[in-house]
């Protein structure tokens, strides 16, 4: 009774699965269905997401290569102090009596073209192009990768089926034997031998549920997602219906060389060598660079005093050179008409006292003086063209030609041992197919010819003409062709899922 109820539970199990708590976007539903699991798995796994972050370094390569054929621009500036005292420059010494803050801006403009400046966004585009195969040939590796795990799910859980159902003959058998061994047509032997079978067959049980989670754990790993404790209330509801193989090697073979990204990644590859190539050729040709630039600077001296001060000895200078030459123009006996200047003193740009410069002069220098930060002097623009023509590199061009020639040959070599291998992939997994479908078919008879077996077995027990070894061997042989046919089954459907792989696109 109590064997009966474990696997009444058990069945029940297998059934009805228990809801799982929401963990967020990444949360699996209570049915899992083989769509929605690529579709977490593209969201969270892993290697795949990493696949994906290629995609915008190539695009922005591409960009790059676009604008690299425009000028490019650069904005600079600065902001410099510097103290007060002496310096030696080319053996002579410069002395600055105040601090100095100054400010500078520049803006430069540089264009430089050459024949791979043009060759070069036609590189990136392809390689762009490998990197969108590269990241699709990931995708279709996802797609087999998480099918074949999904199938290996279904499996372990067919597998638990059949041992309820071996436990649940055990348990009959157990209790057909204490009823013959009440009536006196059974014996204790009996008894035991269907007890202990019953007993392997729990054992059995346990090993086969086991087996079935950890399936399920690997099947969340590969999706991206960790397990947790609710890990067998996943149900996994796509059908896979049978369906006779029908394919056709030549067929399937020109549709891989249509859709195989790995074969289509190996082409790109070859178109990108064909470019660099061309573009190592495309070296000799001369290069062209333009140069302009604005640029402006600001200095100030944080002590206008000394500038003031310089100013009055020089204005009292000229004030004394203009007295002196007043002196001598006096004396003349034919005085030059205007030759003396009244104020030697406003001449000079000095107040009455000779001390001082006017107002208007000591503000003109302050004015001239505060230019700090923005108060830019601006230089003369600058053009400048150039063109350089490569004549002798030591054999650098040349070394550069032929590694991307034989960059190119590879290229072309791995394209076509790409499409041997997915040509030889193909036949394989086909033949794997084929023989996967007969061998279910033999399997699915023997499973019928097992349970036929099994019923006279018990038949012939009951009427006290068998025994309980038969019964044994009859039960066993049942579990084992079910177990086989299981297993032929889920390997044709795995078989399948590796054709697909090697096509490169879904057949079903």
């Amino acid at each position: 009774m109590l064997a009966r109820r474990m696997a009444g539970a058990v069945l029940a199990l297998l059934v009805v699965a228990l809801p799982i708590a929401a963990q967020g976007p990444g949360a699996v539903p209570r049915e899992l269905s083989l769509a929605q699991a690529l579709e977490l798995a593209r969201a969270n796994n892993p290697t795949y997401r990493q696949s994906q972050m290629t995609a915008d370094p190539a695009a922005e390569a591409v960009k790059a290569a676009n604008w690299a054929r425009l000028p490019t621009l650069g904005v600079s500036s600065g902001i410099t102090y510097a103290g007060a005292g002496s310096s030696t420059f080319g053996g002579a010494t410069f002395t600055q009596r105040s601090p100095t803050v100054s400010s500078s801006y520049n803006f430069s403009a540089n264009w430089q073209l050459n024949a791979r400046t043009f060759i070069t966004p036609s590189i990136q585009r392809a390689q762009q192009r490998v990197t969108d195969e590269n990241i699709a040939a990931a995708g279709v590796t996802l797609v087999s990768d998480v099918t074949s795990q999904y199938l290996t799910s279904l499996r372990a859980a067919a597998v638990v089926g059949v041992a309820v159902q071996q436990l649940v003959r055990d348990t009959q058998f157990l209790a057909l034997a204490k009823a013959r061994q009440q009536v006196g047509q059974g014996t204790l032997i009996d008894v035991l031998s269907a007890q202990t079978a019953m007993a392997s067959a729990q054992v059995q049980l346990l090993q086969t549920q086991q087996a079935a989670t950890q399936a399920k754990i690997e099947l969340l790993r590969r999706l991206g997602l960790p397990a947790d404790a609710a890990v067998d209330a996943i149900a996994l509801s796509e059908p896979f219906p049978l369906v006779e193989p029908k394919f056709e090697l030549q067929t399937l073979r020109t549709m891989a060389h249509e859709s195989n990204p790995a074969i289509r990644s190996a082409q790109e590859s070859q178109r990108a060598g064909q470019l660099s190539t061309k573009a190592a050729r495309l070296d000799r040709l001369p290069s062209f660079s333009i140069n302009t630039g604005l640029s402006g600077y600001t200095q100030q001296f944080t002590n206008e005093n000394i500038l003031l001060n310089n100013r009055v000895l020089s204005a009292q200078a000229a004030e004394a050179n203009c007295a002196f030459q007043n002196e001598i123009l006096a004396r003349l006996t034919s005085p030059i008409p205007g030759g003396i200047i009244a104020d030697c003193k406003a001449f000079a740009g000095l107040d009455a006292s000779g001390n001082a410069l006017l107002p208007s002069i000591s503000q003109g220098i302050h004015d001239n003086n505060s230019v700090f930060p923005f108060k830019f002097t601006r230089q003369p623009v600058s053009v400048s063209f150039g063109v350089s023509l490569p004549i002798w590199d030591g054999y650098s061009r040349s070394l550069r030609v032929s590694q991307a020639a034989a960059a190119e040959d590879q290229a072309r070599e791995n394209v076509r041992a790409q499409q041997l291998l997915t040509d030889a992939q193909i036949q394989s997994q086909l033949l794997t197919v084929r023989t996967a479908w007969a061998r279910m078919q033999i399997q699915d008879s023997n499973r019928a010819t097992a349970r036929q077996q099994l019923q006279l077995a018990q038949d012939r027990y009951r009427i006290g003409n068998g025994t309980a070894l038969e019964i044994a061997d009859a039960q066993n042989a049942v579990t084992q062709s079910e177990a086989d046919y299981v297993t032929a089954v889920y390997d044709y459907h795995l078989a399948v899922a590796g054709l697909e792989a090697a096509v490169g696109r879904p057949l079903r």
